[in-house]
Formats: structure tokens, sequence, C-alpha cells
């Protein structure tokens, strides 16, 4: 399996949905969806959706059917960035190589884009769900886990907290809660969601959510890693971030060696948690695998 090919089907089909599904940037008010339109299209290695896809490919499901919810998780993703450049949360002036949203919109419809984008999300899962009514109660269970993996109890929650913690020693229980809810929370959802819709069973799904929730431990212990280590033209965004705003970290906290050990070990449970699935698991431990080894 060519993980490199795959990854470049995907995306394809991805962009080419998230264009359709877009307002056009000249629709009226055009500085609203040319901003909604500047953050979805800047780039970005397409995680969420593609995790969508290919849990519902592990399931033996519909690509066709997976791609609006999978695109409206990538659109909840971008809402979430333009919201954390903000000048209150982590004023980022650089996010892929390009100027932040708020930095060419200014900051009222920088977060009125990010509103409008969360928005959108939604109103395509719920269009979905209309034009596949036997699979309404489907469609239901993952309006309902992705409001909870975004509000107050996931992403939205983990933010708060990732604010309370700066300037301050923090545990590792505080450090987990905020990976967990910031990042894990959504990746897990978007891998729940792509398996539901392939009409997974209550044991796939339950193996699907477990490999997501190691993948995300996985993708932001090495996220700090490439905060310290890597190189800021390749991540498109500056490096070193997490310590100017002086943010606990799994490098912080245990130091290079054993955090890349910590990454490893999550990796490998990921991997173990598709045991029972055969050569349509492969797209997802390759995914895993390449954690390791990404450098953006």
């Amino acid at each position: 399996m060519d993980l490199k090919e795959y990854l470049r089907n995907r995306q394809g089909k991805i962009e080419a949905t998230l264009k359709d599904l877009l307002p056009a940037k000249d629709t009226y008010p055009e500085i609203l969806h040319e901003a909604m339109g500047y953050s979805v299209f800047a780039g970005g290695k397409r995680l969420r959706p593609i995790l969508c896809l290919a849990a519902c490919e592990a399931v033996k499901g519909s690509l066709e059917e997976a791609l609006p919810v999978a695109c409206a998780l990538e659109i909840i993703h971008t809402y979430s960035l333009i919201h954390d450049d903000l000048p209150a949360m982590d004023n980022d002036v650089l996010r892929r190589g390009k100027p932040t949203n708020h930095i060419v919109f200014g900051e009222a419809n920088a977060i009125l884009a990010g509103d409008a984008l969360l928005t959108l999300a939604f109103q395509i899962i719920g269009e979905a769900g209309l034009k596949s009514a036997h699979k309404y109660e489907t469609y239901l269970e993952i309006i309902k886990d992705i409001s909870i993996a975004v509000g107050s109890l996931g992403m939205i929650g983990g933010q708060v907290v990732d604010i309370l913690s700066e300037n301050q020693e923090i545990d590792l229980a505080t450090l987990k809660y905020i990976h967990q809810s910031k990042t894990g929370a959504l990746i897990k959802t978007s891998l729940k969601s792509g398996a539901l819709l392939g009409a997974g069973s209550k044991e796939q799904v339950r193996q699907l959510v477990l490999y997501g929730e190691y993948l995300g431990l996985a993708f932001q212990i090495t996220d700090d890693l490439l905060d310290v280590l890597g190189n800021a033209e390749k991540l498109g965004k500056p490096v070193g971030s997490d310590n100017k705003n002086q943010k606990s970290t799994y490098p912080n906290l245990f130091g290079i060696e054993k955090t890349k050990e910590l990454a490893e070990e999550a990796v490998n449970n990921a991997v173990r948690a598709l045991q029972d699935f055969g050569s349509e698991g492969d797209v997802l431990r390759s995914l895993a695998e390449y954690l390791l080894i990404r450098e953006n």
C-alpha cells in the first residue's frame, strides 16, 4: 500500500468536495466568504477528513457517502485554527506558511469567519443526513458526538484549561486533559464518524475509537516535539511558540528522548488496536507510523 498515493488521492477528493460545499468568495458579504475560503484552502494535511474516510473504508463503507461529513470535520478544524491564532489566544501571525486570518482580514472578520465555518459544518452534516433519511439515527449520533468533541467538554474546554495553564507548572494529568480535549477529541470523533457511516459493527467502532485515542495522543506528542525540533519553513509556522507562551509540553515535562519514547509507545498502541482488521486497516496503521517521522 502506497501511503503517499493514497493521501494524494483522498486529499484531491476532499479539496474538490470542499470547493463545492463552501460559498463562493464573491458571495455577499464578500469579505466574510473570502475569509472563510482563505483559511480552508490555505493548505494542510487534511488529517481529520482522511481519518474519517479511512475508517469508513476499513469497515467496507462507501467513500462517497462519508465525504460530506469528512469535509465538515475539516471545516470545524479550520474554525478552531482561526480562533486559536487570534491575539486573545495564541496571537500567531503565520499559519501553514501564510499570514493568519486576522492579520489579513482583521480580528472581527476572523472571529466571524470562524463562527460561520462552525455553523456551516453542521449545515453540511444535516443536509447529508436528509439525503440519507434511512440513516437518520447515524447522522444524529454523529452530530451529537461532534458537538461534544468541540464543545465545553472537548476542544473548547481544553483550550480554556490551556490558557489557564500558561505561565504555570502543570502535572501530567492536566497536560493529558488539554491534549485529549484540544486535539484528541476531534481526531477520535473523525474515526467514529467514518465507522458509523460505513455501518461498522459495535466492536469495529470500539476498536477504531480506541485507535483514535492513541493516535490523538501520538499526534500531540509529536506536535510538541516539532515545536522544539522542527523546521519553521516545513511547518509553515514559527517554532518555539510553546516556550514563548510558557506552555507545559511533553518535552518540558519529560525531556526530548523520553518524549520520543512516549510517542512511539502511543503509535504502537494505536496499531495494536487494529489487530482484528486485515488489510483494510493498513492505511490507518501506516498513518499512525507516519507520525513518528513527520516533519509538519
